[in-house]
């Protein structure tokens, strides 16, 4: 589905974060990208959306070459970006967050998108009228995945999804991921919380400066000692 080729981002020309990084998705999988801060995780996601362009190499989306388009084009195709921080419109009502974002696959089809967003996520149904920005932080990371759902996407980008909640709370958000996507939405999740990444991706991609040190099948890489103890912490799973 997804297929990152050799590419190579910088920032203002000047700084090179991603070098020669390649990766692929394919359709129906959770595949984690996982490393420290400032490795290049978040420069990923923002690359395959259009906000960054690479320099160098191909992404392609089913296919097709996709860098270099404009971030409303490559939403168009069907991939949806959950930045990291949530990124909601404050002032909006969580309704008014969710159509917003609906615009582009067709107002047409707003009502039944927007029930199935309801029905993944009853809070935002209860909360509907309310302003999102009075939200808590785990309802609003609810309400930007729910917004990114919005678009039917194929293929969604989640950025650090657990920053900032409460291990119980981080416990249903990533059981609600598995949900999704076994009804058929397809991940890319960068998240630095190791093991719950891996414990609910398919594959799993481990980067270090910008560079991909180590790919193989999630269960494996938890068995690995190696990535235990350096981004496990050292305990057994």
């Amino acid at each position: 589905m997804l297929n990152i080729n050799s590419i190579c981002v910088s920032y203002e020309g000047l700084k090179t974060v991603l070098h020669d990084f390649s990766l692929e998705v394919n359709q129906g999988e959770i595949v984690a990208v996982i490393g420290s801060n400032g490795v290049g995780k978040s420069t990923l996601l923002r690359t395959v959306s259009g906000i960054l362009f690479p320099y160098k190499g191909k992404i392609l989306f089913k296919n097709k070459e996709i860098q270099g388009l404009a971030p409303h084009e490559i939403v168009k195709r069907g991939i949806a970006h959950v930045p990291e921080g949530r990124q909601i419109f404050p002032g909006l009502t969580v309704r008014e967050n969710l159509i917003v974002a609906a615009t582009t696959a067709g107002k047409e089809k707003i009502p039944e998108v927007l029930d199935r967003v309801f029905s993944l996520f009853p809070r935002l149904k209860e909360r509907g009228k309310q302003a999102g920005g009075t939200l808590s932080g785990g309802e609003q990371q609810m309400l930007a995945i729910g917004r990114a759902l919005m678009i039917n996407p194929a293929l969604v980008l989640l950025d650090e999804p657990s920053m900032g909640l409460a291990p119980l709370l981080v416990d249903s958000l990533f059981d609600l991921i598995e949900k999704i996507n076994k009804s058929g939405t397809t991940f890319l999740l960068v998240e630095q919380n190791a093991k719950m990444a891996l414990e609910i991706a398919d594959m799993g991609f481990i980067i270090e400066t910008g560079r991909v040190v180590i790919k193989d099948r999630a269960d494996v890489l938890l068995r690995s000692d190696d990535v235990r103890r350096i981004y496990l912490g050292g305990k057994e799973v």
